[in-house]
C-alpha cells in the first residue's frame, strides 16, 4: 500500500500544482493551451523516445502480454460501442471514449507501480510498446479521420500520420535506436533526456490547469447533465474493474504463471492515461469529459492496486 501511494503522490502533488497556477493565473490565461500544445509536441515525445531507445522488440515477448492486450482490446470495443448505441456520439468522441476505457498509464505510473510490487520493469516496457506502436497511432488516426476533410487530403493525413506526429514519429524511432543499437552521441541523448524528465511533469501541470479552467469540480451542480454523468461512471468502471477483470479471466482461462497473471491484471488496472487527455486536448474533443475520466479512475486505481497487489501477491 505504502509504494502505491508514493507512486501515487507526483501525480496529485503536480496536478494540484497545475490547478493552483491556473486558479490564480500564476502563467496567464492561455498558459493551459501553450502547455498542453508543448506537451504534445515536444515533451512527451521526448519521453517515449527516452525510454524506447533501450527497448527492442524482443521485449514484447512476455506470455502475460496476450492476457493484457485482450483485456485492453474487449474494454475498448465496449466502451466505443456504448459510446456509439447509448450515447450517440460521433466518431471522434467514440474514439476518445473507447481509449479512456483502455488506455492505461505505463509510462509515469505504471513503471513505479509495477517496479515496487513485480520488482522488474520487463512488462510494462511490453506495454509501453504495445500502446505507443498500436495503441496511440490508431487513436490519432480516427482522430484525424474525424476531422472534416475532403477524401485525398484525409487519405494523404493519414499516411503522413507517422511522419507528422511527433508522438508515433518518436516512438518508432526510439524503437529502431533501440533494436539496432545505434545510439547517438551522448552530446544529442542528453537534452532528449532532459526534455523527457519535464514531459510527464509538463502533462499533470496540464492536467491540474484544466481542472481549474473548467469552471467546476467533479460532481458539483453544473455538470454536463445526467446522461455525461452515466457515460463517465460506466467509462471509469470500464477502465477500473472491468479490463483487470477480463485480463483475470483470460490469464486464468489459459492458465498463466502467476507473476505473470500477476503482471497482466496489475497493470490493466492501472488509470486512465493522461496521454488520452493530451491527444484530446490536441483536436479538441471532450476536453472535461477525459480530465474527469482521467482523475477518477486514478483515484479508483488506488484501492483496486492494493486489492490486487494483495491478492495476487501473496
Amino acid at each position: 500500500m505504502t509504494g502505491a501511494l508514493v507512486a501515487f503522490a507526483p501525480i496529485w502533488s503536480l496536478t494540484g500544482l497545475g490547478y493552483l497556477l491556473s486558479r490564480f493565473a500564476v502563467l496567464g490565461e492561455r498558459a493551459d493551451t501553450v502547455l498542453t500544445r508543448f506537451a504534445f509536441t515536444v515533451a512527451m515525445p521526448a519521453v517515449l523516445f527516452s525510454t524506447l531507445i533501450d527497448t527492442p522488440f524482443s521485449a514484447l515477448l512476455n506470455p502475460g502480454l496476450i492476457a493484457f492486450a485482450c483485456a485492453t482490446a474487449v474494454t475498448g470495443l465496449i466502451g466505443l460501442a456504448a459510446s456509439w448505441a447509448v450515447f450517440r456520439r460521433g466518431l471522434a468522441e467514440r474514439t476518445v471514449s473507447g481509449m479512456a476505457a483502455c488506455y492505461i498509464n505505463a509510462a509515469n505510473l505504471g513503471i513505479p507501480v509495477v517496479l515496487t510490487v513485480l520488482g522488474d520493469a520487463s512488462f510494462i516496457v511490453a506495454v509501453l510498446l504495445l500502446q505507443t506502436l498500436v495503441m496511440m497511432p490508431a487513436m490519432l488516426a480516427l482522430l484525424e479521420t474525424g476531422r472534416p476533410r475532403d477524401g485525398a487530403g484525409r487519405w494523404r493525413t493519414l499516411l503522413l500520420l507517422p511522419v507528422r506526429n511527433p508522438i508515433i514519429a518518436a516512438s518508432v524511432l526510439g524503437v529502431l535506436v533501440g533494436t539496432t543499437g545505434l545510439r547517438p552521441p551522448e552530446v544529442v541523448l542528453r537534452p532528449i533526456h532532459t526534455l523527457g524528465d519535464a514531459g510527464v511533469a509538463v502533462a499533470l501541470l496540464v492536467l491540474g490547469m484544466s481542472l481549474a479552467a473548467g469552471g467546476r469540480q467533479l460532481g458539483l451542480p453544473g455538470d454536463t447533465g445526467e446522461p455525461r454523468r452515466a457515460e463517465r461512471a460506466l467509462v471509469v468502471t470500464l477502465k477500473s474493474v472491468v479490463q483487470p477483470a477480463v485480463a483475470f479471466g483470460i490469464g486464468s482461462l489459459v492458465d498463466l504463471p502467476r507473476p505473470a497473471l500477476l503482471a497482466a491484471v496489475l497493470c490493466s488496472a492501472l488509470p486512465t492515461a493522461q496521454n488520452v487527455f493530451i491527444a484530446a486536448s490536441r483536436y479538441g474533443v471532450d476536453v472535461r469529459f477525459v480530465r474527469d475520466c482521467v482523475l477518477l479512475s486514478t483515484l479508483v486505481s488506488m484501492g483496486m492496486l492494493s486489492l490486487i497487489a494483495a491478492v495476487l501477491g501473496s
